[in-house]
């Protein structure tokens, strides 16, 4: 049931502080541990290694296997730009005052001066690296590596060029183009070589990149961000093949779920490519989903050219390994396709992370994306900021049966959420961010799907009262002015 009165109660920094030099010794088996953070862009947990009897994904199953996987990680607001931002400052969003709340968001502006998560680690004494996209804009926080990041190209910072020129590597006219996006086809299956996208060749420098902090004195912290599974939906041709389209599932709850908020619209975000029509149509969510699961399935291979190649160098055995996606995504669950909701197909994402040493195990415990910073510092002992609002999940990394929170704190639009293993409630509110005008409660015992909102019912009023009383508290907690 849901406790909201010591849900969040902060422990002091002396504990942390004390919790950190035990993590050190309980940890490292070496003076310092590297880190390889991978980011993938709307990766849902979709995936082998979280149940998916769908998804083709060895690397990452096998990655799973060596690590604690977290199979109620969520995000703190479900949008790249914001979600990136809020975990490498390990703060989190506020819709009221308007910080970390869309795609566009940049930490520079919206928090200026922070200790970022790569900047802690470069401040103690660790060579940092990005390759691809890490922070939403490769431009934001330059300050926190060693080296300027790294992309493809100039047209990775620039969506307008980006989706002209650097995603299809079909000649596409102009005529066929989307009028107002200039963006081509939703998917597309070429017959051509995995060096032909931009996630081969992230991974082809990571791996030219740990040939070369191999032979630097000095730990390092490696940041890797893959783009695909996000739109559009491109991969070779064989990783389209590796799937039946015929045996694809798609979702038996492809409707607008029962009393939900006319506020909670879906992403429009598919809409600006071509060849997307009926998305309520049969054939376009089988199709739909057999692109996004050939996206997964090359991703999961160019993690593995990156994980093998830590192994082939040795250094698998001091490489602590965080493996996460940015923020969850609708596969066609109430006809939806995207982020940008605050239902559980947009704020579930996968985490995992390998430490040396270090049982692995999955963990049922609710993390969230904020808790990720101070716990890489502890695991590596270094001294956590003072502005940090996460909670470390080491204890969760030496025993994965361990608690860690009770419940999730997302936000996304006018509204926020909180979700607990049982239940998940959400309310908006107007302009001012004053008044609430919109509720959904759903209850995950009778209704895991979210099928539909229970807010009205009686029974379940005294668990709401609860529920907002807590999320005044948080939010007060949250504001940073």
């Amino acid at each position: 049931m849901f406790y909201p009165s010591f849900f969040y109660r902060k422990p002091s920094r002396a504990v942390l502080l004390a919790a950190s030099c035990l993590s050190v010794s309980a940890l490292q088996a070496q003076e310092k541990q590297n880190v390889l953070f991978i980011v993938v862009d709307d990766l849902r947990p979709e995936l082998g290694c979280y149940g998916s009897d769908v998804a083709i994904t060895p690397h990452l199953d096998k990655l799973a296997e060596q690590s604690v996987v977290f199979q109620k990680a969520y995000c703190n607001v479900p949008v790249s730009g914001a979600s990136r931002s809020s975990l490498l400052t390990g703060v989190y969003p506020d819709i009221v005052e308007g910080r970390f709340v869309d795609a566009e968001t940049r930490s520079e502006k919206d928090l200026p001066g922070v200790v970022t998560l790569p900047l802690a680690f470069k401040n103690a004494g660790y060579y940092t690296l990005s390759l691809g996209k890490v922070f939403h804009h490769f431009d934001d926080r330059t300050d926190s590596w060693s080296e300027s990041p790294w992309i493809v190209s100039p047209a990775s910072g620039d969506w307008a060029l980006y989706n002209k020129w650097n995603v299809w590597k079909t000649e596409i006219p102009e005529a066929e183009l989307h009028p107002q996006s200039h963006r081509g086809p939703y998917c597309e299956a070429a017959d051509v070589p995995d060096s032909c996208y931009e996630d081969n060749q992230i991974a082809r420098k990571a791996v030219a990149e740990l040939n070369r902090l191999k032979e630097m004195d000095r730990p390092f912290f490696l940041a890797v961000g893959f783009r695909k599974p996000h739109l559009p939906f491109i991969a070779p041709k064989k990783y389209w093949d590796l799937y039946r389209r015929e045996d694809i599932k798609i979702a038996d709850n492809r409707y607008r779920p029962e009393g939900l908020s006319e506020q909670v619209q879906g992403s429009r975000e598919i809409f600006q490519y071509t060849r997307v029509t009926d998305t309520s149509a049969e054939d376009f969510h089988r199709e739909a989903r057999h692109a996004y699961y050939a996206c997964v399935s090359f991703v999961d291979a160019q993690i593995g050219l990156v994980l093998d190649e830590l192994e082939r160098l040795g250094l698998a055995d001091n490489t602590v390994v965080v493996l996460l996606g940015d923020h969850g995504w609708h596969l066609g669950e109430h006809d939806f396709w995207g982020k940008h909701t605050l239902l559980q197909q947009a704020t579930h994402a996968p985490l995992m992370v390998r430490c040396p040493d270090v049982a692995s195990g999955q963990s049922r415990s609710i993390v969230e994306f904020v808790d990720i910073y101070p716990s890489l510092c502890e695991v590596c002992g270094i001294t956590l900021p003072e502005h940090l609002q996460g909670r470390s999940f080491l204890p969760v990394l030496k025993n994965p049966e361990a608690k860690h929170r009770d419940c999730a704190f997302i936000q996304w639009g006018k509204g926020v959420n909180v979700v607990t293993p049982e239940f998940s409630y959400a309310e908006w509110y107007d302009k001012s961010q004053s008044r609430v005008v919109d509720e959904a409660l759903f209850d995950h015992r009778r209704d895991p799907q979210e099928n539909r909102n229970a807010a009205g019912e009686k029974k379940y009023q005294k668990l709401i009262k609860r529920f907002k009383d807590f999320i005044g508290r948080k939010r007060q907690e949250i504001h940073l002015r």
